[in-house]
């Protein structure tokens, strides 16, 4: 009995490890994470919108709602009471997902719904993988 346990422990230590390893390599490169955890309030408001915008492909707004769920959730991936880290995982899941809406959606998407100032609206860009500016539509796609 005292195996399997110590078996499941090791497993989810090994799996836990694992996740944390992929969001430190899926972290944005070039954006500082206080930027993307500034603009949270703005960001949570855009991901709603996309969530609820019927034309988007079904599978991005599928993505956006798994992700409000996963904001939601008590339990991170990194507990939110360790300093810094504690959000870092939350704006590295958040950034990730904005690639993926823009990869699938066009970058234009983002600019139709965001609700905070150019600024951050250029911030967010960056965050999504977006380097151009926000009026340049050539290669909104391209991530």
């Amino acid at each position: 009995m005292w195996t399997v346990l110590i078996g499941v422990v090791i497993g989810l230590v090994l799996v836990w490890s694992l996740l944390i390893a992929a969001l430190a390599i899926g972290r944005p490169r070039g954006t500082a994470l206080t930027e993307a955890l500034r603009l949270l309030p703005d960001v949570l408001r855009l991901i709603a919108r996309l969530a609820r915008d019927k034309e988007l492909p079904r599978g991005v707004r599928v993505r956006l709602w798994l992700l409000v769920a996963y904001l939601a959730m008590p339990i991170d991936l990194v507990p939110d009471f360790i300093p810094v880290l504690g959000y870092a995982d939350d704006a590295i899941v958040v950034s990730l997902v904005l690639r993926s809406v823009v990869k699938h959606a066009g970058g234009q998407a983002l600019g139709k719904h965001w609700p905070g100032t150019p600024d951050g609206l250029a911030a967010v860009r960056r965050l999504a993988g977006l380097n151009d500016p926000p009026g340049q539509r050539s290669d909104d796609t391209e991530t």
